[in-house]
């Protein structure tokens, strides 16, 4: 014998089984210092990932103070090594947007970032994460190469506020590189694709500056080209905040005349640009 089922009991029966709303997530701050930890846990279990900001800084600085450093000529007498320290430090920075690229793209491709966001967290905590996690990651090298520039003769000669700006602006520089490279790995979709655009870009722009010699020694045409080159300005800030160079001279770029300001400047303008290309970049990838 067939019943016809009551609509009331069918109805009350579907909301009694009904899958619960999601609930809220944990605060972002907590998301973040997760998924911050999750990033720095690879770094313990593959040690070999910190070969970048350790080997190769020291690596840099050897090779620079001992074989090329008495082939470079710094005006005014000043020790090359004490000239030389600053701008490796901003050419590790510059490096890690390779960082983030690559660790981006990888999650990406493993499928990690969609399982995150099956989860009770706001998508901006992997960004924000991943950024964190890069510049910790970055801050290891410039330790490294402090440590090591005491060693080869580097010291800071100014005062303790001066010496703090130094290494934010440092800091600053690294947060816009971090930006870059999220662009690079929510864009390419290969690791082999991220690390060819990545050395073929930063890797220049890196010599292309007041990194490792006087600009004042290039091409009258590629002088300015270095001079006006964000990098530039954070080296030139770092030498004369650290009393490693003197102010340059009335012929250089408006940029290296005030470095300090010049460097903000780079920092908050290049961070207000690339950031939203940087989220629209994310958001298109990870879109359904």
């Amino acid at each position: 014998m067939s019943t016809v089922a009551d609509p009331a009991h069918t109805s009350a029966t579907h909301e009694r089984f009904e899958m619960p709303d999601r609930p809220d997530g944990p605060p972002l701050s907590r998301q973040i210092s997760a998924l911050v930890r999750r990033n720095l846990f690879h770094i313990r279990r593959q040690p070999e990932n910190l070969a970048d900001v350790t080997i190769q800084p020291v690596m840099f600085v050897l090779l620079f103070a001992y074989v090329f450093g008495g082939a470079i000529a710094v005006a005014g007498g000043v020790d090359y090594r004490e000239w030389l320290l600053p701008g490796i430090m901003a050419q590790t920075m510059a490096f890690s947007s390779f960082v983030v690229a690559s660790g981006l793209c990888n999650d990406l491709n493993k499928g990690i970032i969609d399982r995150f966001r099956s989860l009770p967290i706001q998508r901006a905590s992997i960004l924000i994460a991943r950024s964190a996690s890069s510049l910790i990651h970055s801050s290891i090298g410039v330790v490294v190469m402090s440590l090591t520039g005491l060693i080869v003769g580097w010291r800071i000669r100014s005062g303790l506020v001066d010496a703090v700006l130094g290494y934010l602006i440092l800091l600053g520089f690294g947060f816009v590189m971090i930006w870059i490279g999220i662009v690079v790995g929510s864009r390419l979709k290969t690791i082999e694709s991220v690390n060819g655009v990545m050395f073929t870009t930063i890797f220049p722009i890196t010599f292309l500056a007041n990194t490792f010699a006087p600009p004042e020694t290039m091409p009258v045409w590629l002088r300015p080209v270095a001079e006006w080159n964000p990098l530039a300005s954070v080296v030139q800030a770092m030498r004369e905040l650290w009393g490693n160079a003197p102010a340059v001279g009335p012929d250089a770029a408006l940029p290296l005349q005030h470095p300090v300001l010049a460097s903000l400047l780079w920092i908050v303008g290049l961070t207000v640009i690339i950031a939203p290309i940087a989220v629209k970049a994310f958001d298109a990838r990870t879109r359904d």
